[in-house]
């Protein structure tokens, strides 16, 4: 592993809601705080060009088609081969990128990076991760939203992934894994869940057995493993509850002068508690089980997120993330 080792991220310049003044600004702020880094950006060649002829460390690739976020994920990447999306997983497949990052549609850069990277072998699901701020250190939820239906041994490939990602992204040495479920006993749950808790319980390291729901938050675990319905359900629940908890707490501090006058007071703790919250700080969610570095970023990505999904990617890439997943993989087949 080296922290100094230079990166190459390319970049989707046309991906997400609030493309392309935001994604720009955003990978402005990766160049100026990450020195080792260089960026590839990807999209039509009157934003692409302009852009790295008047900033360091930028290459421009055009590419004269975009994926829509209502199209087809699959259809549309193998009909529109000069998509950004589809673009930049090549040039992470081809060696002259090392990560790619889009804000576009999730879909559509799942469906390339495991079409057009391929997966990793002994990976059937490649899964989507997505870290989540607890009461200590952050844990990792997998999978987010990637597969809806799942069997127990795909489960068990989701939690060495995910354990994986901790270790080398997030620098926990000892990761504990949990199932999540809706009651701690091995007995609790769908069928799914009893024959995951099983095989998990015989095959994968650190694992502690379930967790609930009201758990999630508490920092007890470091990975939490589920099926892509449930991950998902959980992750949107989490981001509700986080946004409008925000909300009503700053409604209450400014509804009257001596409520403003104590918000003076309490505005850094209230600042830090924003920020831990924030899911813009944690980089987007990362692809895991593809031969190479996807991050898929929200739709609404601004320039914060977009800054600390490139600094993500590279910390993958320096740390070798695909290769600590593919000898997790392997392992689990000796």
């Amino acid at each position: 592993m080296a922290a100094d080792r230079p990166v190459r991220v390319c970049v989707d310049a046309v991906g997400g809601d609030r493309a392309p003044s935001e994604i720009l600004q955003g990978v402005s702020a990766a160049l100026r705080d990450l020195p080792g880094v260089s960026v590839t950006l990807v999209g039509p060649e009157r934003i692409v060009v302009p852009y790295a002829e008047t900033h360091e460390r930028t290459f421009a690739h055009p590419a004269s088609e975009t994926i829509g976020m209502d199209e087809h994920p699959a259809n549309a990447v193998r009909s529109k081969k000069d998509s950004s999306i589809v673009v930049g997983s090549r040039l992470v497949r081809e060696g002259e990128a090392d990560a790619f990052f889009s804000a576009g549609s999730t879909g559509a850069c799942m469906a390339a990076a495991t079409l057009v990277m391929g997966r990793i072998r002994g990976v059937t699901r490649p899964a989507i991760a997505t870290v989540i701020p607890t009461a200590s250190t952050p844990s990792v939820l997998v999978d987010a939203g990637a597969n809806a239906d799942c069997r127990p041994e795909h489960l068990v490939a989701f939690a060495h992934m995910g354990a994986a990602y901790a270790r080398r992204v997030l620098d926990i040495a000892d990761p504990r894994i949990a199932l999540l479920n809706i009651g701690e006993e091995p007995s609790k749950g769908s069928a799914l869940a009893v024959e995951a808790h099983e095989s998990m319980a015989s095959s994968v390291p650190g694992f502690v057995g379930n967790v609930e729901g009201r758990d999630v938050l508490s920092g007890a675990v470091d990975v939490i493993v589920t099926d892509g319905f449930t991950g998902n359900v959980a992750l949107k629940l989490l981001e509700g509850t986080s946004r409008t908890l925000l909300s009503q707490v700053k409604a209450e501090m400014t509804a009257t002068l001596p409520r403003k006058l104590a918000a003076v007071v309490l505005a850094p703790a209230l600042k830090g508690l924003k920020d831990r919250l924030d899911p813009d700080a944690y980089g987007g969610a990362p692809l895991l089980g593809v031969r190479g570095v996807c991050i898929i970023g929200h739709g609404s990505s601004g320039a914060y997120a977009v800054s600390q999904a490139i600094r993500v990617a590279a910390t993958a890439v320096r740390n070798d993330l695909t290769t600590a997943i593919t000898q997790a993989i392997e392992s689990t087949d000796r």
